[in-house]
């Protein structure tokens, strides 16, 4: 075994080690470029996991990289006392994509730190406490985040968690409006549930929970840390329906996939605490310069080459294949389903899908499975992706399938 996979098992997470072993996947990496990343043996693969949606442009996108190493020769961190540039210069950006009103922005370094700012800011605003979140719905495993994110294999170790959180069906409109009362300070919700298992909510789901918490005077927060930036075949995902909530996160590709950044962006009424005491909430590395100039350079990236309609044409085509498979192989295969790209595979057992990543991941394509539903194989890999990248990673699959097939047949 590779010494560095031993340092990792024996210093860090030996189950984590377990479960990579178990799936195969007991190698080191080494290096990557666009779509693909190599291992310390020199085998390729096709990166179809894209760092669960992180790797919007793909591994080390050369004008991110060329951002980011420009402003090292610069001036690295901010000093926090002075101004940077870049921060500003991304929080305006930012008030410029963002749908609605949404002009002021926190700086984090990941989606649970945007999470954990939307959670306070909410808070603080309305003089509420309460919360309402989505079973399946995932917003971190900070403890504020972790209230959010109702899986009891996350949660019921570290209890007691945040209080005042209510949690309803996903894409249950009606059942987010009964859960409202007087304590509620927001409802909380993903365009489309990623690690819940790449579940789309119905049509018009997001629309109305705009009118629910409009008309009851409770905020709306968006989670977008997986589907923003073009991930779903639109910049945001809300932009399918095309509301604005009160207060919108991002992260993952945010960073352009070089850096990492979160932030909480939302309407001015909303950081007025900030004038009074403006250390209410704050981050030492949050919105650096390095990735401020990574987030920049990420979203003037995503809109020149127009990376959503990439993700539209090439999530169509890749859904395509996968269903004329999961035809094929319907004993092992429940559905798949997703937009742009994000898309999930969901397997008759968590398992099946087991065997199937570690035959895949043999065959030369990383994936994995939903932290919140082990049976769904999620497939986020980089909008840059090319027809050809996914007709060979659809023939990968196809062979991965028939191996898993004839495996259980064996086993059976």
């Amino acid at each position: 075994m590779d010494e560095v996979f031993t340092l990792f098992e024996r210093h860090i997470n030996p189950g984590l080690a377990g479960l990579l072993r178990f799936t195969g996947l007991d190698r080191v990496e080494d290096r990557a470029e666009g779509v693909y990343v190599w291992d310390r043996s020199g085998k390729r693969y096709l990166d179809f996991l894209g760092l669960y949606g992180t790797l919007n442009l793909g591994h080390r996108h050369p004008r991110v990289v060329e951002a980011v190493k420009r402003q090292l020769d610069r001036m690295p961190m901010s000093v926090r006392v002075l101004v940077p540039e870049p921060t500003a210069r991304l929080a305006e950006r930012l008030a410029e994509v963002t749908p609605g009103e949404l002009s002021m922005v926190f700086f984090g370094n990941s989606g649970a730190e945007a999470v954990e700012a939307a959670i306070k800011l909410a808070r603080i605003h309305t003089g509420k406490p309460g919360i309402v979140t989505t079973e399946g719905g995932f917003h971190g495993k900070t403890m504020g985040a972790l209230s959010l994110t109702p899986r009891p294999a996350y949660q019921d170790p570290v209890r007691p968690l945040v209080p005042g959180v209510k949690v309803v069906p996903y894409g249950d409109a009606e059942a987010v409006a009964a859960a409202i009362d007087d304590a509620t300070a927001a409802v909380i919700v993903e365009p489309i549930q990623g690690e819940g298992g790449i579940r789309i909510p119905p049509e018009g789901y997001l629309r109305e929970l705009r009118r629910i918490t409009a008309e009851r005077g409770v905020l709306l927060i968006v989670d977008e840390v997986q589907t923003g930036l073009g991930r779903t075949g639109r910049f945001w995902g809300v932009d399918w329906e095309g509301i604005a909530p009160d207060l919108l996160t991002s992260a993952k590709a945010l960073g352009g996939g070089v850096m990492p950044i979160g932030a909480a962006v939302g309407r001015p009424e909303l950081f007025a605490a900030f004038r009074e005491n403006p250390l209410i909430h704050s981050s030492t590395f949050g919105g650096n310069p390095l990735a401020a100039v990574a987030a920049l350079a990420a979203i003037e990236v995503t809109l020149e080459e127009d990376l959503p309609a990439r993700a539209e044409a090439m999530g169509a085509r890749l859904m395509k294949g996968l269903e004329a498979l999961a035809a094929e192989y319907p004993h092992l295969i429940e559905e798949v389903r997703g937009r742009g790209l994000m898309i999930g595979v969901e397997f008759a057992d968590a398992d099946i899908g087991a065997l199937f990543i570690s035959e895949l991941a043999e065959r030369g394509v990383l994936t994995a499975f939903g932290l919140n539903n082990p049976k769904v194989v999620r497939l986020e890999p980089p909008l840059i992706v090319t027809e050809a990248q996914v007709e060979e990673a659809l023939d990968r699959f196809g062979e991965a399938l028939l191996a898993t097939d004839r495996a259980l047949e064996g086993i059976l």
